[in-house]
């Protein structure tokens, strides 16, 4: 057997005079899927009776069920239900659900989505152009179709800010658009306050997308940077977070992607940006949804078709709401005419739903992977030879022999800056609490409810650089969680209650090259291996899934009081108000590093 990737399916242009013919009625096709309700994403309306003739991977009709007379390789009934395009994803990062480009496959095609567009810029902070370049190949492999949207804001800030494993200058980025045609589009641009502001090196990256006649993909956050982004270039964000700015963003010619996150994370926006449609009227045709992130548990439940239903569930109509999920997101990045709808010419990525929306079969490229919502004998094997990443990624954890993780106690009164968590964890409060005499860390944290934080450089670039700070209301009863996907630099973030438990899981980490963990009384309770690049496991996804769900049960047993995916942006330095790299504490609308703690 040929693996099936991507390439499967023989470009349109090599096959018009075939499906010509087929839908012709002089050949006959491969694959008939007849009795089936038809989900039309170009007008929107649910057709009856439908059959669908596919040869070579395409579609060569949509007829009236039982059109064909003639001899098919094979028949599919599909007894009612409700046929419709595989979903594409226009805005992911596949390293938030810990797992390859091939492991992913997995669960998007069991979640109906057949196309992602990914931002791989979080291998792009641990390994530069490498990883990006590693990542690419592993999508080629993989038996989905994945573009990418070429990294744009590598690091997220300055060296000044933190310390990166990779530098995305724009010279790299034009190099990368011009090597792979699967990079189709500038990632999102995170550093929106530069953009606004003129910044030379974020327009010069900019420019290199504009320059191809590629779309530049945002990030914005408050509604005074919208005319400016937008005159800047960028023409999509998934970051509109209420039908104030979702509206501002559509009327300035900015495609709105609606985020739906798993209500546990910091990131289901949906509910309220859709009202921009809803409440006040605007029109939902530059409007999609998409994931963003999510870690291999949450992937395998709330995948795109979930946010599809999301949308329903707000108030748009099936029809619509699958459009938003499909033909919107290929028509953004110039692919309508090949992907997100059931015509002739189109591929054959195909799924048959029950009347909630469910996915229950999914076709990719004309084959049968998922079927009553189980991978099929073909994906299994597929999936049983996943793409091996270099040597080098297995070795980014690089940290010297001794590091102090705690602060010394101090011996007077003095004003400490802290940093507040509350859900649903993306914004972080900057707070200060004044720190009378205590015999030791515990008063303070008793009286405080406080709980140390440290950020450590692992990439090998410094000589050890940590950043000692505190957490207010994270409640962490006992022991320490740490992690290796400290965004966006990636460097390791560590919450404790005291020193030798925070060894314990730094060098959990070490020692397995990156990690989510949990550490009690000097031993590991959970752990979530990723060795590859800290980020990514080499196991499939259900392997790595019931790893997250062990690490989600001890994480909470912890009293940790925003979820693990928030914990990992608490170094995020782009985000206000407050955040901690390995440089020190970080106030975010100022740019500006502090000291943790100021004589009173």
């Amino acid at each position: 057997m040929n693996k099936l990737t991507r390439f499967s399916v023989s470009p349109l242009s090599d096959m018009t005079r075939q499906l010509a013919d087929v839908a012709s009625g002089r050949s006959d096709p491969d694959l008939v899927i007849t009795g089936a309700r038809v989900l039309s994403t170009y007008s929107e309306r649910m057709l009856d009776d439908r059959e669908l003739w596919i040869s070579g991977g395409r579609i060569a009709a949509v007829k009236h069920a039982g059109a064909h007379r003639g001899k098919a390789a094979e028949v599919y009934d599909a007894k009612g239900g409700i046929v419709a395009p595989g979903l594409v994803d226009p805005h992911l990062h596949i390293e938030s659900s810990m797992v390859t480009a091939c492991a992913y496959a997995e669960a998007a095609l069991l979640n109906g989505t057949t196309t992602i567009f990914c931002d791989s810029h979080e291998i792009g902070n641990v390994m530069d152009v490498a990883g990006v370049e590693a990542m690419l190949e592993d999508a080629r492999q993989a038996p989905l179709s994945i573009f990418l949207t070429v990294p744009s804001t590598v690091p997220a800030t300055s060296a000044e800010m933190e310390t990166a494993g990779g530098d995305l200058t724009p010279d790299k980025i034009a190099k990368i658009f011009d090597k792979w045609p699967e990079a189709v589009a500038l990632g999102e641009k995170m550093d929106f306050v530069p953009v606004a502001m003129s910044d030379e090196r974020s327009h010069a990256i900019i420019a290199e997308s504009l320059k191809r006649g590629r779309p530049v993909s945002g990030h914005v956050y408050g509604r005074e940077f919208v005319a400016a982004y937008a005159a800047a270039g960028v023409t999509d964000t998934h970051e509109a977070i209420d039908r104030e700015i979702a509206n501002d963003l559509l009327e300035a010619g900015v495609w709105i992607f609606l985020r739906g996150g798993p209500p546990t994370t910091p990131w289901h926006s949906l509910p309220e940006a859709i009202k921009a449609v809803t409440e006040l009227g605007a029109s939902h045709k530059r409007v999609a949804v998409c994931t963003d992130d999510r870690d291999a548990d949450d992937l395998l439940m709330f995948g795109q078709d979930w946010v599809t239903r999301q949308a329903v569930k707000a108030g748009m109509k099936p029809e619509q709401a699958w459009s938003m999920g499909s033909l919107h997101g290929a028509t953004r990045f110039g692919m309508g005419d090949e992907i997100g709808g059931l015509g002739g010419g189109r591929r054959a990525d195909i799924v048959l739903l029950d009347d909630t929306l469910k996915p229950v079969n999914t076709w990719y490229g004309g084959e049968l992977v998922v079927e009553d919502e189980k991978v099929t004998s073909l994906l299994d094997e597929t999936l049983s030879e996943r793409y091996r990443y270099p040597d080098a990624a297995y070795h980014t954890v690089k940290l010297p022999k001794e590091i102090k993780l705690t602060p010394d106690l101090p011996t007077e009164r003095v004003l400490a800056h802290c940093i507040r968590t509350e859900l649903p964890g993306i914004t972080l409060i900057h707070d200060t609490v004044e720190l009378e005499h205590a015999n030791d860390w515990q008063q303070h944290f008793d009286r405080h409810n406080l709980c140390f934080v440290s950020v450590i450089e692992r990439h090998g670039k410094s000589d050890g650089n940590v950043a000692h700070g505190l957490l207010s209301d994270f409640s962490l009863k006992r022991g320490a969680v740490a992690s290796s996907v400290g965004h966006d630099s990636h460097n390791i973030i560590i919450a404790g209650t005291n020193e030798a438990d925070m060894q314990v899981a730094l060098r959990a980490i070490e020692e397995s090259q990156g990690g989510v963990c949990v550490v009690d009384e000097g031993k590991v309770r959970a752990m979530v291996e990723l060795p590859i690049a800290g980020l990514l496991s080499d196991k499939r996804i259900d392997d790595v899934a019931d790893a997250v769900r062990v690490l989600k049960l001890e994480w909470e047993e912890a009293g940790c009081s925003i979820p693990y995916m928030g914990f990992n942006l608490i170094p995020l330095s782009v985000i206000p108000e407050i955040r901690i790299t390995d440089k020190g504490l970080v106030l975010v609308p100022e740019m500006k590093v502090i000291d943790l703690f100021e004589k009173v």
